[in-house]
């Protein structure tokens, strides 16, 4: 375990240059990391990202074929604005009781409400993304013979990566803030000591740790923005 910390440093470092190709977001991802490690925050460090992964892939797999169809079908994308909002706006603390009910205190009441919260913003990215796709490019591939299926592919999607890169940058800022809220029901993390702070009235404690979760939000930010030189 005492070489987990250099491992995995070296995993975001290699995934940093892979999407950016910039020296200046390496040096911000290694000192992010370095001043996370020194602060003695590793491991709830990667405890808050095992639940941010977690809710990330499912909010991309389901997120993402939704906000297409949604792009085909007006009407359903029409149907689903209330739910959206409603998900978005209702206090979280609402969908945690049934979630605490079912599932018990732990990690999963907290993916759950983490789900919940920020499923809407991948749907509207890429629905955004699909449907502003310009007429002449779809009507250029359909007079090719482009097949429904080849035109999603070809034409549609790469259009839309912009918008669907950013919906992945949003899941993963959102599903960060909601650490916290996922410390109140028993999730491990990054949470655990803000609220440890919070009960004790402890300033410093809740500064510390709160500067940790903005520090792994800059570095999880400028690792998935989308626009680098590749």
């Amino acid at each position: 375990m005492e070489y987990q910390p250099f491992v995995l440093t070296g995993f975001f470092l290699g995934i940093s240059w892979f999407l950016q190709r910039r020296v200046s977001i390496l040096l911000t991802v290694l000192f992010g990391l370095l001043y996370v490690f020194n602060q003695g925050y590793w491991k709830p460090t990667t405890e808050s990202l095992t639940l941010v992964i977690s809710a990330c892939v499912v909010c991309m797999s389901v997120g993402v074929p939704i906000g297409i169809a949604a792009a085909h079908r007006p009407r359903l994308y029409l149907a689903m604005q209330p739910i959206l909002d409603l998900m978005q706006t209702l206090p979280t603390f609402v969908y945690l009781i049934p979630a605490i009910v079912f599932f018990g205190i732990g990690m999963v009441p907290g993916l759950i409400a983490t789900v919940i919260f920020v499923l809407p913003a991948p749907i509207r990215l890429t629905h955004l993304g699909v449907s502003t796709t310009p007429q002449p490019l779809l009507e250029a591939a359909r007079a090719f013979g482009a097949t429904p299926r080849q035109v999603l592919w070809k034409v549609e999607l790469p259009y839309a990566l912009p918008q669907i890169m950013a919906g992945l940058n949003q899941t993963i800022m959102l599903s960060l803030s909601m650490v916290v809220i996922a410390a109140l029901v028993g999730a491990n993390g990054l949470g655990v000591p803000v609220v440890r702070a919070l009960n004790s009235v402890n300033t410093a404690l809740g500064f510390e740790s709160g500067m940790i979760i903005v520090v792994v939000a800059i570095v999880l930010d400028r690792m998935m923005r989308f626009g680098g030189s590749k």
